[in-house]
């Protein structure tokens, strides 16, 4: 339901859910419409205003994928130029590690750093209840662990990952599993979601070989899922289902763990989204 539109001398904003309270800031001053940014533009602003968070002597999760990279570079520009300074990072995956190296970040793990002050990381896709699907890369289980263990967890998004519904861009929904008997766990897997229509399964293969399948950082194997209008249902209860099922490790639904998303708009203006409570916000 369409809420009412606010006016302003630049924009007319539609407030779509009683969940949140939006107001958009564009971030020039000119009145002239702004050429549209590509998206990999659009995942650089997200990513710098993330790292405006950031401060010296902080541990922080590096995210993982195209999004995060660019606050990779970001951070590691900063550190690089003394402006942030005793900085710790923890990957969340091996080629984010391999980066953050590269850029100059110093780094840890969470046997030595169990608390993370900020996370930053990009996402698949993001609801308005700021429920995420992630690790379309492969890295969910790593990512989950060390996002779950951070006091803030800020996600960097550009507006085409913003869904109604988890599973609703037609993208997979992924979830590990161990490789022994993979096919047994995949029909458990398909029998759980026995009935919904438009529901299909796979296992994740190499790009370009079909017959080998994809390893994650872990070792383990990865089963995709894939909802044509989306998850439906208590997402709580289909995450226990789902984790229930011996042989799955991790999936890639984050549920009720992220404090802001931080989302890049074509026109270069930025929405951030403050979880609060059960409540969400949206300043610009």
């Amino acid at each position: 339901m369409r809420g009412p539109i606010i006016r302003s001398p630049s924009l007319d904003l539609v407030v779509p859910s009683p969940l949140c309270r939006l107001v958009e800031m564009p971030l020039t001053a000119s009145a002239a419409p702004a050429p549209e940014l590509s998206q990999d533009e659009l995942k650089r602003i997200a990513a710098y205003r993330a790292v405006d968070l950031v401060e010296s002597g902080m541990v922080i999760g590096l995210g993982t994928g195209s999004t995060a990279a660019h606050a990779l570079d970001r951070l590691g520009d900063l550190i690089r130029r003394g402006i942030l300074r005793d900085i710790v990072g923890i990957p969340t995956s091996k080629k984010t590690e391999v980066h953050a190296r590269a850029v100059g970040i110093p780094l840890s793990d969470l046997d030595n750093h169990p608390v993370v002050d900020l996370s930053i990381d990009g996402a698949d896709e993001v609801d308005r209840h700021l429920n995420l699907v992630k690790g379309r890369g492969g890295s969910l289980l790593r990512e989950k662990m060390i996002e779950g263990a951070s006091k803030r967890f800020v996600v960097i998004v550009d507006e085409t990952k913003m869904v109604n519904l988890l599973g609703g861009s037609g993208l997979a929904v992924p979830v590990e599993v161990i490789p022994f008997c993979w096919s047994f766990t995949m029909g458990k897997l398909r029998r759980l979601f026995d009935g919904v229509p438009g529901f299909d399964l796979r296992l994740r293969t190499t790009s370009g070989d079909e017959m080998t399948p994809s390893v994650t950082d872990n070792l383990n194997y990865v089963i995709d899922l894939f909802f044509e209008k989306g998850i439906t249902g208590n997402l709580d209860e289909i995450s226990d289902a789902i984790l229930k099922i011996v042989g799955v490790v991790e999936h890639g639904m984050f549920l009720g763990m992220t404090t802001s998303v931080i989302v890049a708009r074509k026109d270069g203006s930025v929405t951030v989204i403050n979880r609060m409570g059960d409540r969400s916000t949206v300043t610009g």
